[in-house]
């Protein structure tokens, strides 16, 4: 299979922040200005897990997208994070802010000239199990981002890179795959389509 270039550009931070989480899962559409005729297209996304060689799991993330919207998957926990506190009559209160902990996919489409202009961003996070050394509480986040732009063929796979998890020897593969679905827009104005999103997980 010949795959077209894909430009990306591969990132690995650390982070520190409060343990303590909530599981939420959610695909969001950013509102923007529809144009009548804009294309609706399937995005099917796979990350295959491997260990060495083997495969240790396989997960699948399915998201509609408008072209010229910007649509985003969430998948995984909000952790706190203790950023100071303010002093006040009645004594200190915390000031706290939130961190998504899991996956987070952001998906945008184009229609230009050389085909399906696909500007995507994956980013994989995880609490780490050692300390970060600045109290008991604190423990490290680390985090794993691919953002890249790629032309894609309808209903052909396209790899569009691999990340290492960090403080261990297995890697992430991701894959997506396009699909048309059809017009979002009609010429009078209604709308004939609407944002959704999914997700399914296997085992090796």
């Amino acid at each position: 299979m010949k795959l077209k270039p894909t430009k990306m550009i591969l990132g690995l931070t650390l982070a520190l922040a409060l343990g303590g989480s909530g599981a939420r899962a959610q695909t969001n559409s950013v509102p923007s200005p529809v144009q009548a005729g804009s294309k609706s297209y399937r995005l099917t996304y796979t990350l295959t897990e491997t260990d060495g060689s083997k495969r240790v799991g396989t997960q699948h993330f399915a998201m509609i997208v408008v072209s010229g919207r910007k649509t985003v998957l969430k998948q995984g926990n909000r952790v706190p994070l203790v950023t100071g506190s303010v002093s006040t009559s009645g004594g200190a209160q915390t000031q706290v802010q939130y961190l998504d902990i899991g996956l987070n996919i952001d998906a945008s489409i184009e229609d230009s000239a050389d085909g399906v202009k696909l500007n995507t961003q994956v980013e994989q996070s995880s609490i780490a199990e050692e300390k970060s050394g600045l109290g008991t509480q604190d423990p490290i986040v680390r985090q794993a981002k691919l953002e890249g732009t790629s032309i894609l063929t309808a209903g052909k796979p396209l790899i569009l890179g691999s990340m290492d998890i960090p403080s261990t020897a297995r890697r992430l593969d991701i894959e997506v795959v396009m699909e048309h679905v059809g017009a979002t827009i009609q010429a009078d104005g209604r709308e004939v389509s609407s944002l959704h999103g999914a997700a399914d997980a296997t085992g090796p």
